[in-house]
């Protein structure tokens, strides 16, 4: 339980130094705008740089808490040395890309999305690099720290439901933008304040929230059964790569909340191709590890 309490305490602390930074990074990034040094930046709101303030101070609070949490190797944190990482982040990609663009595909057949006739290569640059970055970086965090130093207690199942669920708080709970039109010291705690707003929304929890905590949990899972991050990687590219391209192919025609939202990881469709995915992924692995021994 001492993990977990460290666990908390370094949310509480990440949250707190995120709010004060927040408004500095704002005002920061305003005065040189009006300056005329990076004037792009007078184009991003006041939630733009609480999201980074955030990560900021994610990364700043890092190193402490894994010192006193002892945390010295990966072994620490039950990973180990995987000499299979290229078959298992190839894998994982195409274990999410397929059921995703399969299902794409019937909602364009369906008539709920259509092609487009122009397309933003830049955008889909954008996708490319996302697909890249962020699943190291999440899956190091969540997948790796938060999930490892849960485990640490012998509770596996109750560990892997408490990430997923902090991994779909992350993404859901996001106030939306030009919430604070006027920037105080007080600003952070507003747009944490209106991150809360679609919580008494149904259809939102059962369209995004759980389809989040789902696509969390099956990340926690196949890290835990291979003790290493690079099948939750592999998944975690394919899902951005594939919702990013078919968003950036096609365009929804209808409204349909909460089958399907504004890209393929929100709605119960997509809920339901997660589901597809983690059989298809917990068939892979016991045929792949048996072929091993």
């Amino acid at each position: 339980m001492k993990d977990v309490v460290k666990l908390a305490a370094y949310f509480i602390g990440v949250v707190i130094l995120g709010a004060l930074l927040a408004p500095i990074l704002f005002w920061s990034a305003q005065s040189l705008a009006v300056h005329g040094v990076l004037p792009f930046l007078a184009n991003y709101g006041f939630e733009t740089f609480f999201h980074r303030a955030i990560l900021i101070a994610a990364a700043l609070l890092l190193w402490p808490f894994l010192c006193i949490s002892h945390v010295r190797s990966m072994g620490d944190l039950g990973l180990v040395r995987n000499p299979r990482w290229g078959s298992d982040l190839c894998a994982g990609i195409l274990l999410s890309v397929i059921p995703l663009l399969c299902c794409g595909a019937l909602l364009v057949a369906f008539h709920v999305y259509a092609l487009r006739h122009t397309f933003a290569w830049a955008r889909l640059g954008k996708v490319l690099v996302a697909s890249i970055t962020v699943p190291f970086i999440e899956e190091a965090f969540f997948r790796g720290m938060v999930l490892g130093v849960l485990l640490r207690t012998g509770r596996k199942y109750l560990a892997i439901v408490a990430v997923s669920a902090v991994f779909a708080a992350v993404h859901f709970f996001k106030a939306p933008e030009r919430t604070s039109a006027i920037v105080t010291w007080t600003s952070s705690l507003n747009s944490i304040a209106h991150s809360f707003g679609r919580v008494g929304d149904p259809m939102m929890l059962a369209s995004a929230f759980a389809t989040l905590f789902l696509f969390g949990c099956i990340l926690a899972v196949a890290r835990v059964h291979t003790h290493s991050l690079w099948l939750p990687i592999g998944l975690h590219a394919g899902l951005i790569f594939g919702s990013g391209t078919f968003s950036w192919l096609t365009h929804r025609q209808i409204v349909a909340l909460p089958w399907v939202g504004k890209n393929l990881l929100v709605g119960i469709v997509p809920l339901g191709v997660a589901t597809v995915t983690w059989m298809i992924m917990r068939t892979w692995l016991k045929y792949d590890r048996a072929s091993q021994v």
